[in-house]
């Protein structure tokens, strides 16, 4: 089992930054992917961006030159460093991660946007 916890969310003005981090529990060995994802009102649950067990990054579209994701085996976390953020950026933001095949969840932290 691998428990996620999730922080850093919050309310912030648009064009602002947020960090959002996640630790994972357990050892780095065996762990594919880790990521972000987020709902937003109303609407289904998408990417936002992912790190592969070779670093490499992974971002939608909407995100790229705002967003950065980051990994540290060392320490078992994933932060997304979010910048310029945009009303359509409000949701609920989850973390995930892919450990030898199964799929782990956190329970989400809100990111709202709004002036």
């Amino acid at each position: 089992q691998v428990q996620l916890v999730e922080s850093g969310g919050g309310l912030v003005q648009p064009g602002g930054s947020l960090r959002l981090s996640c630790e994972a529990s357990g050892s780095a060995y065996g762990i594919e992917i880790m990521g972000w994802y987020r709902q937003p009102p109303g609407k289904q649950r998408e990417l936002v961006a992912r790190v592969d067990r070779f670093g490499s990054p992974q971002y939608v579209d909407s995100v790229k030159g705002r967003f950065t994701i980051s990994r540290d085996s060392a320490k078992n976390t994933v932060d997304l460093q979010m910048n310029s953020l945009k009303p359509g950026d409000t949701a609920v933001y989850y973390c995930r991660c892919i450990k030898f095949g199964r799929d782990y969840w956190g329970q989400g932290t809100q990111v709202t946007v709004s002036s």
